[in-house]
């Protein structure tokens, strides 16, 4: 009877997840960066795990240009970039999202907090480095831009 008990009890603690030895280490889940753009505030909120890492002004696409609405995991990143669309504009710390579009530094920091760009997000240099670095240290997978008004 106490074999019968002690097997029932082992197999009570395997399906609880539990062991009778040392606990094992718990594998930590890496950072979510959620990145959020407010097209109507020209705001962006950069969140990891939940908690507000930073908010920061943003320019997106002026009149006669768009900047697109959705969600998506960024794709590419490149310390400095040259728009081989807009004149070999620089594209410093830029992380793409879909096609050519991409959140990167201006040089043109008079301008943020409302409307001016081709359609990409543009963001203070030194903000966007934080950003860059932040998405550099938790990775493509672990981050999500998502563009609303």
């Amino acid at each position: 009877m106490k074999k019968v008990l002690a097997l029932l009890a082992g197999l009570f603690m395997l399906a609880c997840g539990l062991s009778g030895g040392e606990p094992a280490a718990a594998s930590p889940k890496p950072a979510e960066v959620e990145i959020y753009v407010d097209i109507s505030s020209q705001t962006m909120t950069v969140d990891v795990d939940g908690w507000t890492y930073g908010r920061w002004k943003v320019s997106t696409a002026r009149d006669g240009y768009y900047t697109p609405r959705g969600t998506w995991r960024p794709f590419m990143m490149k310390k400095m970039h040259y728009s081989k669309k807009y004149d070999n504009s620089p594209m410093p710390n830029s992380i793409f999202f879909l096609g050519g579009y991409a959140i990167h530094a201006t040089y043109y920091v008079n301008q943020l907090g409302r409307p001016a760009s081709h359609g990409c997000i543009r963001l203070h240099p030194q903000n966007a480095a934080k950003l860059y670095a932040l998405v550099q240290e938790h990775g493509l997978g672990a981050t999500r831009i998502t563009i609303g008004n």
